[in-house]
């Protein structure tokens, strides 16, 4: 066997490492409400951000696509996708579902490390949503933080990463909320429900932390639906 032939075996290993690199930046974008839903994503600004060539930035745009995260508009603009009511409804449902039954799993399985880790991201949550002025995109990465700090206790890679994948598409309209209804922090139902979360793994008293975590889920759901938050850039 010729030496061009063996290497032709050999794996792309830094394509392929910049490829995931890039997709997980992309998804951290998302499921942590730094794009809104309508904002388009420019491969070459990606590209240059990350630091990479085009190449990666396409590939992982394409598994987001897949992923029903990303869409390609008529015009072969990249965007964030723009959910309809019934969408929208059928996305909460199904957190309301799964996520629930992550919570009650974290509540029975918790340790003590997992247990301080959602002690400390609830509290961070609570502190920007009392403070004088707070920060709307700030609570929607310290909200995921919140959520993901019990569903990493819940012993289930499977569960948490059908969850991820969930949260490339909550994520942008969380932001989009936050961002229109800042008043919703301070007088909404997320820090009572979170606490409620925490209270539940506590005690781990699963069917209340399944109980908390979709009750919180639902009331974001319908605040949303209530004030036709779900239009984004291209709406403006």
């Amino acid at each position: 066997m010729s030496s061009q032939l063996a290497l032709a075996d050999l794996p792309q290993i830094e394509r392929r490492t910049l490829s995931e690199t890039a997709y997980d930046a992309l998804s951290d974008l998302l499921a942590s409400g730094r794009l809104a839903p309508g904002d388009r994503l420019s491969l070459r600004q990606t590209a240059a951000a990350l630091g990479v060539s085009v190449m990666p930035i396409r590939e992982a745009v394409s598994r987001l696509v897949a992923d029903g995260a990303l869409e390609v508009a008529p015009n072969r603009a990249v965007r964030v996708p723009i959910l309809d009511a019934g969408e929208f409804r059928a996305l909460a449902e199904t957190r309301m579902a799964i996520e629930g039954l992550a919570a009650g799993r974290a509540a029975e399985r918790r340790d003590a490390a997992e247990l301080a880790a959602i002690r400390r991201a609830e509290e961070a949550f609570r502190a920007n949503a009392q403070a004088p002025a707070p920060d709307g995109a700030k609570a929607v990465a310290l909200n995921r933080d919140m959520h993901f700090a019990v569903y990493a206790a819940c012993g289930l890679a499977p569960m948490r990463e059908i969850i991820a994948r969930l949260w490339l598409k909550a994520g942008p309209v969380l932001n989009l909320d936050l961002r229109a209804h800042p008043e919703r922090l301070q007088h909404g139902s997320a820090l009572r429900r979170h606490a409620e979360v925490l209270r539940a793994v506590e005690t781990r008293d699963a069917t209340a932390a399944a109980a908390a975590v979709a009750g919180d889920i639902h009331d974001a759901a319908d605040f949303i639906l209530s004030r036709g938050g779900l239009r984004g850039a291209e709406s403006s």
